[in-house]
């Protein structure tokens, strides 16, 4: 079980983002209604207008799950707690959590994990509100192979996926971590590369980018960093009542571009 878990941590930490239709990452309000364009664009490109309230004022996360495979209350409060310490919206953040049926397409390849997005979104960026899109899947992903797991990623600029099925596989027992512990570190890391870290749409204000494992941080105690070799993250989430937090390199990277 050891080894499992810990050759499961750096693809907690993937990097797996796609590019999309290249549209203005801004206001996209047309007649009130939303442009869907300006929410499939390249991961990172909506960093600024996440962290700052300069077009923005509050931030909509739609969270949306397969039935049975709902994240913990405790994950979605601590995520909150994630992003008012880390972004500026005065107007504030609105979640909404619902469920939906299985796609039934486990293992899920990218195109789907889109396609389900585009068939079940109903909030896109309108007036002074960004949204974000955020899919609790009940299966896992294609790309895993048999050496790790994807337990997320971030493919578009306000978009994330969570391969809960895995999360499950992969938590709660004695050997294992905290669910909501370790839901908590993927979801926060794939918010992390929507906010542009690292070096993906937010400017780098020092020398922390691993250079090989790009966007990711070399601190090893950083939330965004890639620790796919040493494996030793999500072995120190055994017995652990809280994730990983960013470093103080990102945190300065995140300030220069709007946040906090």
């Amino acid at each position: 079980m050891k080894k499992v878990i810990i050759v499961l941590l750096g693809l907690i930490l993937i990097w797996s983002c796609s590019n999309d239709e290249s549209a203005n990452s801004g206001n996209n309000e047309i007649n009130n209604e939303p442009n869907v364009s300006a929410n499939q664009l390249e991961t990172g490109a909506s960093s600024n207008d996440l962290l700052s309230d300069s077009t923005f004022t509050s931030l909509y996360i739609e969270v949306v799950y397969v039935e049975g495979f709902a994240p913990t209350q405790n994950t979605i409060d601590n995520f909150v707690n994630f992003l008012d310490n880390r972004i500026h919206k005065p107007g504030g953040i609105t979640v909404e959590t619902r469920s939906i049926v299985s796609p039934g397409t486990s293992p899920y390849t990218n195109q789907e994990i889109r396609d389900i997005e585009d068939a079940n979104r109903t909030k896109y960026n309108i007036n002074n509100q960004i949204a974000v899109w955020a899919f609790f899947a009940d299966g896992e992903s294609d790309s895993n192979s048999g050496s790790g797991v994807i337990l997320g990623t971030a493919y578009r600029n306000t978009s994330f996926v969570i391969y809960e099925e895995s999360i499950h596989d992969l938590s709660n027992s004695p050997l294992e971590p905290n669910r909501s512990v370790l839901e908590t570190t993927v979801i926060n890391h794939e918010f992390g590369h929507i906010l542009g870290l690292t070096n993906l749409g937010t400017q780098l204000q020092s020398d922390h980018e691993d250079s090989s494992h790009p966007k990711h941080c070399n601190v090893e105690e950083c939330l965004m960093y890639w620790s796919a070799e040493s494996g030793s993250g999500i072995d120190n989430l055994v017995g652990l009542s809280s994730a990983p937090i960013l470093d103080s390199q990102c945190i300065a990277d995140l300030q220069a571009n709007g946040g906090k």
